[in-house]
């Protein structure tokens, strides 16, 4: 059995995506999980890609690691506890 660089490259990119979402599980910053999650997303892209199947690579890009990435983002920005300074009342 010969040696596969393509198969070994997959597999390499699918443990480094799992490792990312169980880095994206286990912290406790939301900000960085979702950078995570959006680093596992473009690795997904990336093994997509080496299978060929460049569409789904495509998709996978730009709407699971950029636009629900930056969607969570946005969310944790506008839901985010906002210092208030003691001496103004409200």
């Amino acid at each position: 059995m010969a040696f596969d660089i393509a198969g070994a490259a997959n597999v390499g990119l699918g443990a480094v995506a799992v490792l990312f979402v169980l880095v994206a599980i286990e912290l406790r910053d939301l900000i960085k999980s979702a950078i995570a999650l959006g680093i596992a997303s473009a690795l997904m892209a990336a093994v997509f890609l080496t299978v060929g199947a460049p569409f789904a690579a495509v998709f996978e890009l730009c709407v699971c690691a950029g636009l629900t990435t930056m969607l969570l983002l946005s969310a944790l920005d506008i839901t985010a506890d906002k210092e208030v300074d003691p001496e103004r009342r409200e």
